[in-house]
């Protein structure tokens, strides 16, 4: 069992508050992540959790049980650090399998628990070796693999895969998303990458300046987006935001995925800026003397020349309406009807 809990938690450094009153429940065997820009509070919060920063006010529960007063290492979790935190002088396998040492366990059990986590990791030929004499991904998967062997409540991840090049990001990823699927535990994990957030969570968790802004799966975020902001953070290319009024349209702004954005007519006009061509897509930014930079995401190779003039289109039922406040209308009319009892579709 690994369900976390946390009721209206707050952070304050001196008279600076960075967590503010945050409501937040994770289910047991979820993989849930943490995501938002720096500062945003999002591993201050995994601290917290960790039993590595106290809580200012609220509470932490693991299980149903409040853990605000137990040492990090009564909690339960393991946590993985972006630094590797292994120790220069002992191999893998003494690495990997410290924490039961230091716990008592016996030695017969340290060998199965290590032996079991290498194989999962593919790290049994690399048992022998100490920490210099490994790549950064193998360094990765031993921390991993020193989280596994001690079977916690809760996996923490911070940042792990921010010190690996992109070839190497991949890779990890994937790894960690099998072992979450062979393991079945609770992890939660934070970054600031949210293509890293897409394709690992089941859940998401989306901070800015200490506030939780939306929670959901990833797709309901990228399809449904409570506000601006989550609507410009979830998605890569990021959203394009047009003003709503300059095309005869009441809300404040209007926000259109680049994949939305059609070439050829439409009453959006600019001229090309910058063309990327990345292979299976094509990316074009186009100057727009009413709305800015707009970045069209086309499928395939495409010819456009820098200060071409192009017309832009798209569907009205692929736009989203926000007001004034940066708030999606259609995401506030649901609140309102939720509190006022009527059916919350339509």
């Amino acid at each position: 069992m690994g369900a976390l809990t946390l009721t209206q938690v707050t952070k304050s450094f001196g008279t600076t508050q960075v967590i503010k009153g945050v409501d937040l429940a994770v289910e047991d065997g979820a993989f849930c992540v943490f995501v938002g820009p720096s500062g945003c509070g999002k591993s201050t919060l995994l601290r917290m959790i960790a039993g590595l920063e106290d809580v200012t006010s609220g509470d932490v529960a693991i299980d149903g049980a409040r853990v605000n007063d137990l040492a990090p290492a009564r909690r339960e979790i393991a946590m993985v650090f972006q630094s590797y935190a292994l120790y220069p002088h002992l191999t893998v396998r003494d690495n990997m399998g410290l924490a039961l040492k230091q716990a008592g366990t016996p030695r017969a059990q340290i060998e199965a628990a290590t032996g079991k986590a290498a194989e999962m990791l593919a790290l049994a030929h690399l048992l022998e070796r100490r920490p210099a004499e490994l790549s950064g991904g193998q360094r990765q998967r031993v921390a991993i693999g020193r989280a596994i062997v001690r079977r916690p409540k809760l996996f923490l991840f911070d940042e792990p895969l921010s010190n690996l090049d992109a070839a190497l990001r991949v890779q990890t990823r994937i790894e960690i998303a099998r072992l979450h699927r062979e393991l079945g535990a609770t992890m939660i994990y934070v970054t600031h990458d949210q293509v890293e957030a897409m394709t690992l969570a089941d859940k998401i968790v989306v901070l800015r300046g200490g506030v939780v802004e939306q929670v959901g799966r990833p797709m309901d975020l990228y399809n449904d987006p409570d506000n601006t902001f989550v609507a410009g953070f979830i998605g890569s290319p990021q959203m394009n935001f047009l003003d709503a009024g300059k095309l005869g349209l009441r809300s404040a702004r209007l926000g259109i995925r680049p994949e939305h954005l059609v070439p050829g007519g439409g009453q959006i006009g600019g001229r090309v800026s910058h063309v990327e061509k990345l292979g299976g897509e094509t990316l074009v930014y186009v100057a727009s003397e009413d709305h800015g930079l707009l970045t069209v995401r086309l499928f395939g190779e495409q010819d456009y020349a820098v200060d071409e003039v192009v017309g832009l289109g798209f569907e009205p039922n692929r736009a989203f309406h926000f007001d004034a406040e940066g708030r999606r209308i259609e995401a506030v009319r649901r609140r309102e009807r939720m509190a006022a009892g009527g059916p919350v579709g339509g």
